[in-house]
């Protein structure tokens, strides 16, 4: 696949970088492209994403960091199978727990939110940092739903974490997710307030937190393009329907 002539894979991490000083350095260049690309796609082109990450992989498929990557750009494209070998793979590599969260959320991709909630209460979570924690939490959470069980997603999901009012990256989304696990319990009020925490902390816009307040509010918003769009399409109309008036009153074709 094509590289960008201003990505020099010298925008890669710098942990990951030392992970390909094993490979000869021109491998080593061409992978960390691949990888720049992977994480540069995987938001806004995920399909793209994943072409560039399998790339990576046939290059260097014993680097940790593009068995992760691999993992990250195959999850983003709902490939949960294919993912979570990767996830596993990187994890055999580092020994970290760090993936672990991300790796029962695969199984709840899979249709099996039981092996999801097995995993909340293995050891390996104890291990994650407050960051990985919530993470765990938040899947767990999902588990529950998935299993029917909405009252407990509600539970779960009560922590010191959501009742603190620092704010910090994972905080708009657990707040969001209370907030969505309090509405379908039938719990309005509340889960009004939480979408409106969850506004309050959501800095970089990760959560539609805004659009679930306004709907709860009964406030409807209109496209000022599609309104645009009406309007020209009405006054093309009327053209058309004059144009025809005019013709009607020339009275039939003459030879």
């Amino acid at each position: 696949m094509p590289i960008p002539e201003d990505v020099t894979g010298d925008e890669i991490d710098k942990d990951v970088r030392q992970e390909l000083l094993s490979l000869p350095k021109t491998l080593a260049d061409d992978v960390a492209k691949n990888l720049v690309m992977v994480a540069k796609l995987l938001d806004e082109d995920p399909e793209k994403a994943y072409g560039y990450s399998r790339v990576a992989l046939r290059l260097a498929s014993r680097v940790a960091a593009v068995r992760e990557a691999a993992g990250f750009a195959a999850y983003a494209v709902g490939k949960y199978s294919e993912a979570l070998a990767e996830f596993r793979a990187a994890r055999r590599m580092t020994g970290s727990v760090e993936l672990w969260p991300v790796m029962a959320d695969c199984e709840r991709g899979l249709g099996r939110p039981e092996k999801a909630m097995a995993m909340a209460g293995e050891p390996e979570v104890q291990k994650l940092d407050r960051a990985g924690q919530v993470e765990m939490r938040l899947v767990a959470a999902g588990a529950r739903r998935d299993m029917g069980q909405a009252d407990a997603a509600v539970v779960t999901l009560q922590s010191p974490e959501l009742a603190s009012s620092a704010v910090h990256p994972w905080t708009a989304r657990l707040r969001y997710a209370y907030a969505d696990a309090l509405l379908a319990v039938g719990r309005e009020d509340e889960a009004r307030d939480w979408f409106a925490r969850a506004l309050e902390a959501d800095q970089g816009g990760t959560t539609d937190a805004s659009d679930r307040l306004a709907e709860l509010d009964g406030v409807e918003f209109t496209d000022a393009l599609d309104e645009a769009d009406e309007v020209d399409e009405a006054a093309e109309g009327d053209g058309a329907r004059d144009d025809d008036s005019a013709r009607d009153d020339e009275g039939p074709a003459k030879d």
